[in-house]
């Protein structure tokens, strides 16, 4: 059986590592390949080879850099379809759902790109008689990228160009579910041009991430996954001097006020609740209606999901698989506890009759009604295609459930008031805020991320927090004065402007 390597100094690499791990095909249910996982040895022996390389790659010029990123933009788009195929094989999302994942990595690609503006610095000729200050931003050294299963490509892309850009050799720990996309990616940088060993990819398990959160010569480290990996990942690499963003979990809610366009409610929360079979930190999971909004609304829904069909996500299907049999249980299981929880199961996603073999990870689009806070399929992170109704008398009853969530990733509200939707995105604590968009992603050039138990760090993913993250500030006071200028000679006072 084929072995997914890591990849070492501009190389497959095969590591000194005994323990593998099964990669399965979502829509069979059957081990497709295996996967190396890194020894802490591994992990030593990369780290040790992206130093090497980031030493020289941190002096390279910018018009060195941005050329690699605009190769490297260029080699992802020609090759796109290729990345997307990997992804639908390991993950199982439809495949026009992998290839918008590649082109939501692309446009991170493409700020990357503007390097050299982002990089500029500051500058003041004159502050004082004869000196002049100026502002620098420098690259850290060697960085650590741990990226989920959901997004095997578009996750690694918010990091990984604008690392690169900002002068840092990246160490990719891609997941141990679908790792074949990220070692295409490293195969792409070195088609780019992109020097040996300042990418590399480390595949592997918590061996591997605790090996880059400890490693004196990793010096930040970013992070997608579950709130409680996330929280962990803070505190450990913060409690070894590192940088750390960790991204976490979500429970997004979707507010529908009575005004709303209903048609068009329903048609977002269906493709916001269900696209990669709900496998997305920014899926819509609670549906706040306000009344008498859900008496009108749920039927558009139920009637929207009875078209929908579950399969194979290379077949032309609208809904794959789920990644993993023991993922696909885990949702099962919430059905089960919101019908327990005496929530109203409108449409049982347990018997879906899939358009593929009858050993995929299969689970159909779950709607529940009458759900309320308390109940398990409410109160967590469930990560599946299952979308529960809320009903709430008024505006400010949705808006207080909405900030009572301990998670704050995205939030969206659908109303044709301006002023409803003005004052929700003003009062809401949830970090990105969609307005008649149910799926509100930011744009490369802003910043991703949310608030409260969906991020540790206070810095987020891509635009200019993210060259941030990646640099350090540096402030430069320079004097040169004139060779007939008198000597100001000692003075131990504070120094002043003058």
């Amino acid at each position: 059986m084929d072995v997914i390597t890591h990849w070492r100094a501009g190389e497959p690499w095969a590591g000194t590592g005994e323990r593998l791990g099964d990669v399965y095909d979502p829509a069979t249910g059957q081990v497709a390949r295996q996967v190396a996982l890194a020894s802490a040895e591994d992990v030593e022996s990369v780290v040790a080879a992206a130093a090497e390389a980031g030493r020289e790659w941190a002096a390279a010029s910018l018009s060195r850099r941005t050329s690699v990123l605009f190769a490297f933009r260029e080699v992802l788009a020609r090759r796109r379809s290729e990345v997307a195929e990997a992804i639908t094989a390991e993950h199982g999302k439809v495949l026009d759902d992998a290839l918008g994942e590649v082109q939501r990595g692309l446009e991170v690609v493409e700020f990357a790109c503007g390097a050299p503006h982002l990089l500029k610095g500051g500058f003041s000729d004159g502050v004082s008689t004869g000196v002049d200050v100026y502002s620098i931003r420098q690259p850290l050294g060697v960085v650590g990228v741990v990226s989920p299963f959901n997004f095997p490509a578009m996750v690694p892309l918010w990091f990984v160009p604008v690392a690169i850009a900002c002068g840092n050799a990246v160490v990719l720990k891609p997941s141990e579910k679908d790792p074949s996309a990220s070692l295409l990616l490293a195969e792409l940088w070195a088609e780019a041009g992109l020097p040996a060993g300042v990418f590399s990819v480390l595949q592997g398990d918590k061996v591997a991430v605790d090996g880059l959160l400890t490693h004196p010569d990793v010096k930040a480290v970013s992070f997608v996954g579950s709130t409680p990996v996330a929280r962990y990942v803070y505190e450990t690499g913060t409690a070894h001097g590192k940088r750390v963003q960790a991204l976490g979990g979500a429970k997004n809610h979707m507010v529908v006020l009575p005004d709303a366009d209903l048609e068009s409610a329903a048609d977002a929360a269906v493709s916001a609740g269900f696209g990669s079979a709900g496998e997305r930190c920014m899926a819509v999971s609670a549906l706040v209606c306000v009344d008498p909004v859900a008496d009108a609304l749920v039927p558009l829904i139920a009637s929207r999901m009875s078209a929908l069909v579950t399969g194979d996500g290379r077949r032309g299907c609208d809904m794959g698989p789920l990644v993993t049999g023991a993922h696909r249980d885990k949702v099962a299981s919430y059905v089960e506890a919101g019908v327990a929880a005496g929530a109203s199961l409108v449409v049982d996603g347990r018997e879906v009759v899939p358009t593929g073999e009858p050993g995929g990870f299969w689970l159909g689009p779950t709607l529940f009604d009458r759900v309320e806070p308390g109940m398990a399929v409410y109160d967590e992170e469930i990560f599946g295609p299952v979308l529960s109704v809320v009903r709430v008398a008024t505006y400010d009853d949705a808006l207080a459930l909405v900030n009572a969530n301990p998670y704050g990733n995205g939030t969206a509200i659908f109303t044709h008031d301006g002023g409803a939707a003005r004052r929700f995105q003003r009062e809401v604590e949830v970090g990105m805020v969609g307005i008649n968009v149910p799926i509100p992603v930011p744009m490369a050039y802003y910043s991703f991320g949310g608030w409260k138990s969906s991020l540790f760090g206070d810095t987020h993913a891509h635009g200019t927090e993210g060259v941030h993250f990646f640099t350090r500030g540096k402030v430069v006071t320079s004097r040169w004065p004139s060779p007939d200028a008198p000597r100001p000679g000692v003075d131990l006072g504070f120094p002043q402007h003058t």
